[in-house]
């Protein structure tokens, strides 16, 4: 007698339905929000450490024609190696477990490649720059409303 409620919930075949689900929240509009990029990553048989080289290329005051090219490069290879895991997770007989699993490393992969497409393209240094600039300004401000209060309270 086969019962499948005596199976351990990790043990359990993922349904049609949860599958759709997970690939459907990996094509949501903000799935990205809260995921991590995957550490170490194993794209055709290299095993990459993918969040120390965003990580390093984010805090880089300039990136030069060649990181750029390997940044291109690198972008490629995310989008294949996540076309896999977007296909196995579509298609490969696998647990729930395994395929949350799956889920969760292919948004990571998105998340890396939206990162290193704005680092290709300078857009996170300038969102940094006007992040400083705004929490600049802000501060100036806090600090002339200080200034009023304790001139109206006969402190200066």
């Amino acid at each position: 007698m086969d019962n499948d409620k005596g199976k351990e919930k990790s043990d359990r075949l993922i349904t049609e339905r949860e599958r759709k689900q997970l690939l459907a929240e990996l094509h949501t509009r903000l799935f990205w929000v809260g995921e991590k990029i995957p550490y170490v990553v194993e794209i055709k048989g290299r095993s990459c450490k993918l969040h120390d080289r965003i990580w390093d290329l984010i805090n880089r005051e300039y990136i030069s024609e060649e990181e750029k090219q390997e940044i291109e490069k690198c972008i490629a290879l995310l989008k294949d190696k996540e076309r896999i895991d977007e296909l196995e997770l579509e298609t490969k007989e696998m647990t729930l477990e395994e395929a949350k699993k799956l889920s969760d490393e292919t948004a990571g992969l998105l998340r890396a490649i939206m990162d290193l497409r704005e680092i290709e393209e300078g857009v996170s240094k300038e969102k940094e720059k006007k992040f400083h600039e705004l929490f600049s300004a802000q501060r100036t401000e806090e600090i002339r409303r200080w200034l009023n209060f304790l001139k109206d309270a006969g402190k200066i």
